[in-house]
This record gives structure tokens, sequence and C-alpha cells, in this order.
């Protein structure tokens, strides 16, 4: 064992939660290329441990999702072991061999990449320790994931397609801020795709998507990006972002070029900070997500399973449409 792994995997044994710390927010990106956090108060009555791999620590979607695994683990008498891939797909692949080192008794992955993330479950099968993703699933055909646990974001996408046809009064040109490297997007956009493509065939108005651009679900690289768009074309009237990260970096680039307000917005999520701009006007809607929904489910499948049940191979969660009357009636935004 190198250096390196020991320092990602050290005694846990009563050590103290440090999930705060691991999967804070943006302000803070600890290093967790399988620095694990254990649930304190373990014991010898322990149920087992879950090895979890979030996509990112800098995305409070993901922070609420691991968060609602650890809470749910502790009511269920189980560890848990929370790391953050930061988007990088090799780092996701040690930290999947960390668990398997280590003898978890599950793996949760948010998969970096949809198409690669199938080697390292591979490796997880081999070592016969149960896979199951969440939000983002696996596209690889030769590795076993037990059940999938995600927001439905086929349906998402139709209901960010019907919020920029309206939006838009059913014409205008949008650029599409994408991260086509994970599936939960692929189907975003699909979804998306879809609805503005059946009211183009409708004959309700003309909506063209002009331009496609990877924002990387991240506030900065979406400011770029949308630079870009409205560079390339300037006659843009509609962005769709395939997050709230994505929605904000193109609302920052909007405000940058004096055009705030003249392209009308629609991101994913429903994080507060994107509710706050759908109050504020700066973003038109979001389908909004329920992380925490999504992290309870996925821990009880894999109590389902270890019982000897046989979970759903598949669990979809709805989106709900949160417009502008949503967020001003929404008391959480009052209060702060």
């Amino acid at each position: 064992m190198d250096r390196s792994f020991a320092r990602a995997f050290p005694m846990l044994a009563g050590a103290s939660l440090a999930l705060s710390i691991l999967i804070s927010g943006c302000g803070s990106k600890p290093d967790t290329g399988g620095t694990g956090a254990t649930t304190p108060g373990a014991s010898s009555a322990s149920k087992g441990t879950i090895g979890v791999s979030l996509l990112t620590s800098t995305n409070p979607f993901f922070n609420d999702m691991g968060q609602a695994i650890d809470q749910e683990a502790k009511a269920d008498h189980m560890q848990t072991v929370i790391t953050s891939a930061d988007n990088d797909p090799a780092k996701q692949n040690d930290q999947v061999n960390g668990f398997i080192a280590q003898k978890v008794s599950a793996i949760v992955l948010n998969p970096a990449d949809s198409r690669s993330i199938g080697t390292a479950i591979q490796s997880a099968n081999k070592a016969g320790i149960p896979v199951f993703t969440a939000d983002i699933a696996s596209l690889s055909k030769d590795a076993k994931v037990v059940t999938h646990i995600a927001t439905d974001n086929l349906a998402g996408g139709r209901l960010a397609g019907e919020a920029m046809i309206e939006a838009l009064g059913g014409t205008g040109k949008v650029a599409i801020l994408d991260h086509p490297v994970t599936e939960s997007v692929m189907m975003r956009t699909k979804g998306f795709e879809e609805v503005i493509n059946r009211h183009n065939a409708e004959g309700h108005g003309k909506i063209d998507i002009v331009i496609k651009l990877p924002g990387g679900g991240e506030k900065d690289k979406s400011f770029k990006a949308t630079e870009d768009i409205m560079q390339a074309h300037p006659d843009v009237t509609g962005i769709f972002a395939i997050n709230d990260p994505s929605a904000l970096g193109a609302v920052a680039a909007l405000e940058k070029a004096n055009k705030a307000g003249q392209v009308k917005i629609v991101g994913f999520d429903g994080q507060p900070e994107g509710k706050q701009a759908i109050k504020d006007g700066k973003i038109y809607a979001d389908p909004i997500q329920f992380p925490d929904e999504i992290g309870k489910q996925t821990v009880d499948a894999i109590v389902k399973y270890m019982a000897g049940d046989a979970p759903s191979a598949q669990i979809l969660i709805p989106t709900k449409l949160y417009k502008k009357a949503d967020a001003e009636a929404d008391k959480s935004l009052a209060a702060k």
C-alpha cells in the first residue's frame, strides 16, 4: 500500500464525523481524493459500511444528497465513507478501489463519466460488492448496478422546454449550456429538445436551437461559454442551462455584457441560489430536484438488498417547475 492510499483511507474507528467538512459548500474544497468520513458512534452493532463517491463537493446538490445518505444510513445503523471525485473519472476510480480494499458493504456512485465508470463498477462486481448509482447513471453495458436512483431527468428536461417556450412566447433563438459526459444531463437535453422540436412541428411558432456549448456544469466555465455564445450568436434570446451553477454563470456573463433581462434563462436544480435568482427575475424557471429524497431512497434500496429483497432496477423521482410566483411564496427565501 502506498503512502497516498494510506492518507486517503486512515483507520476510521472512533473517528469524529468529518462529513460537514468533506462535503461543505462552495467556499471550501478539501482534498477528497479518497479521504473518508465515517459516521460517528459506530459500534460492533453496525450493519455495515457504505462507500460513497459524490461527483463534486462544490455543488450544493451533491452535498445535500451526501448528507441525506449519511443521515439515513445512521438511522439504519450503518456507517458511511463519503468522498468527492471532483469531476475526475480517474480520481473516482481510485476511490472505488479504496472502497474495495476496505471491503465496504455497498458502493454508491455519482459517475463523473457515465461511460468510463464501467471499469470501476466491474472491479466492485468482481469483489462481490453491490453498486448503486444515484442521480447519474452508468452507461456501461458490462457493469452491473443493482439500482439507479435519480431525478426523472427526461421529464424534467421536457418541463424546461415548456418553460422556455412560455418565456419566449413561442419564438426565438436558443443556446444550450451542456455537459454531455453524464447520463443525467444527456436526458435533460434530450427532453428539452423533444419539446422544442414538437412545438416547431405543430406550427405554434419557431424556436431554433442555434448552438450547444459545454459549460461543465460549473459557474466559471458556463460564464466563459456564455460569452462565447453571445459572441457567435448575439441575437440569442434564450439559454437552457443544465443546472443552477451553469445558469448562474450565464446570468453573470449577461450582466457583464449589459444584456441582463434581454435573454431568458431556464435552469435546472432548484438550489437556494438558483431559487433566489428566480425570485430576482434573473432566471425564468427551474425544474427543481429533490437530492435529499434521492439520498434517502438510495439507502432504502441498499437496506432492502442487504435484507435479501430485490429493489427496483430504477427509481425515478419527479421534478416540479419552479417559477417566480413560487419563489415569491417561498418562505425559505424570505427568511434570508
